[in-house]
């Protein structure tokens, strides 16, 4: 044997020695932990299965990550899940459609924030408890409306869609000024006892079905009125290089979020005894049951309608970034589903 093939089997022999030593299957390169954000809320319920039933652990263990450690962490708006995200403290984060959109925007071509999977299509309502108001434009300065974040929230930017649609192009902010930021919950007690001056809430399921519920509340408009049908209200986002380094975890996550959404919608006397568990809530079983098997309520990781919030966001200003499909907001794995 020559010396020249002599070294070059050396070489060979080195590197299958040396693949030999370094630990099977690309499992062993995934992080040991993932940390997952999660909010109160109806909308939150494929997570709170996840959580309950663990089933992203039981899907991690298919794959070969039968270790994984999974950290929830509950914050109360997408501004928190988005700094979460950007601070390299959280890896996976869920929200509305607003915040997940703004961060998608200012992301583009650095961390590359994009959308793992829809949560769900839930209408959210406008309600008011101030009789004379039957419409946007009964509104008056003695109105106050409460939601999440005044000009950020999708409630927010629903109504500003809203609003340029009642009273015309280019008026979109017509109605900023009757907004306060307030906490749904705050929202809704302020709303019943007709305090701190709020006569109405631009808020989410439970709150809003809870304040219809109520003598002298009544709904002013429908996001899917706005938005032409059903549209995704709550999704879950993530970094293109979590994805990238830890591909098991990625797909252990959208497999355990279908197997929750799976549940949900062939089961919903389960769905409720989970949330009812999970979010520490005292309301009526018969009460939750109906919000979820609502023909309005769809739980599905298809994102719906989210192109059309991007182009009004892009066409007011709020965001940079643009999009020519709802495609270019998510990671491929559902790009299969028939989104819009």
């Amino acid at each position: 044997m020559g010396e020249v093939r002599k070294r070059r089997l050396a070489a060979v022999l080195a590197i299958v020695v040396g693949l030999a030593l370094v630990p099977s299957g690309a499992a062993r390169a995934e992080q040991n932990e993932v940390r997952i954000a999660i909010q109160y809320g109806i909308g939150y319920l494929p997570l709170h299965v996840v959580r309950h039933q663990k089933l992203l652990e039981q899907e991690a263990a298919k794959r070969g990550l039968p270790d994984l450690a999974v950290t929830w962490t509950n914050l109360g708006g997408g501004s928190a899940m988005n700094d979460g995200l950007l601070s390299g403290s959280l890896d996976l984060v869920s929200g509305g459609v607003g915040a997940f959109v703004t961060i998608w925007a200012k992301t583009r071509g650095s961390l590359d924030v994009r959308g793992v999977a829809s949560l769900n299509a839930l209408p959210i309502y406008l309600v008011t408890n101030n009789p004379a108001v039957g419409s946007l434009k009964d509104l008056t300065d003695q109105d106050k409306i409460a939601l999440p974040a005044v000009g950020v929230s999708i409630q927010a930017v629903t109504l500003q869609m809203a609003a340029e649609q009642a009273f015309g192009p280019g008026h979109y902010r017509d109605l900023d000024r009757f907004t306060v930021t307030m906490k749904h919950p705050d929202a809704l007690s302020a709303l019943l006892s007709k305090g701190a001056g709020i006569t109405g809430h631009f808020g989410g399921p439970p709150f809003q079905e809870q304040e219809l519920a109520a003598p002298g509340i009544h709904r002013l408009l429908s996001s899917y009125d706005v938005l032409g049908g059903p549209a995704t209200f709550n999704s879950v986002w993530t970094t293109a290089a979590f994805r990238e380094r830890n591909p098991l975890i990625y797909d252990a996550f959208l497999a355990a979020l279908r197997q929750a959404i799976d549940l949900i919608n062939r089961d919903p006397d389960e769905a409720t005894r989970i949330y009812l568990a999970e979010d520490e809530s005292k309301l009526d079983p018969a009460f939750v049951r109906r919000l979820i098997t609502s023909p309005d309520a769809h739980f599905t990781t298809t994102p719906l309608n989210i192109l059309k919030y991007v182009s009004f966001m892009h066409k007011t200003g709020a965001i940079k970034a643009d999009a020519q499909s709802w495609k270019d907001l998510f990671f491929p794995e559902i790009h299969g589903e028939p989104g819009s």
